[in-house]
């Protein structure tokens, strides 16, 4: 495609040349690739926007249901605008029984956010998981690739105020 870039319905400018480079530079076009052409599209725009998921649709001659399918099966993919900060909360047995949700509590009362939302301003998105595999620094909280163990409610706001 020739275009520079276009702006859809949902006010997310969509880079074409970029997708083309995504596309047939890094991954040759190759369908193989398609989950990690996917995670590059996610990187670019911090979730999947459905006209890039129309257009490598097009682009590798694959039907667009079977990149929903492929998109909605992991859960590492998002088809919502997300936050430029992923929090993401462990819930799993350790941490719930050391004040998880106490914790996820603060950062939804914080955030003014629920479990799943994202911020208006897009700085913040709140997800609980089931387990980030740090059971012994429980409660724990993932923001991007920071883990912050043994985390206390009255931590939370000084902890947010590192991300930007």
């Amino acid at each position: 495609m020739s275009t520079i870039s276009t702006q859809h319905d949902s006010g997310e400018q969509i880079d074409y040349l970029e997708l083309d480079q995504i596309i047939e530079t890094d991954f040759h076009e190759d369908k193989e690739n398609l989950i990690m052409i996917l995670q590059a599209i996610q990187r670019r725009y911090n979730y999947l926007p459905k006209p890039a998921l129309l257009y490598l649709s097009q682009k590798l001659s694959i039907p667009y249901s079977r990149i929903y399918e492929v998109s909605t099966f992991y859960s590492t993919f998002s088809l919502e605008p997300r936050g430029r900060n992923i929090i993401s909360i462990c819930t799993g047995t350790a941490c719930h029984v050391r004040g998880a949700e106490r914790a996820k509590e603060q950062i939804e009362s914080t955030l003014n956010i629920k479990d799943g939302g994202t911020t208006e301003d897009q700085r913040y998105t709140l997800e609980s998981v089931r387990c980030i595999g740090c059971c012994s620094l429980g409660p724990v909280i993932k923001i991007n690739e920071d883990m912050h163990g043994r985390i206390k409610p009255d931590e939370i706001k000084k902890v947010l105020n590192q991300y930007e």
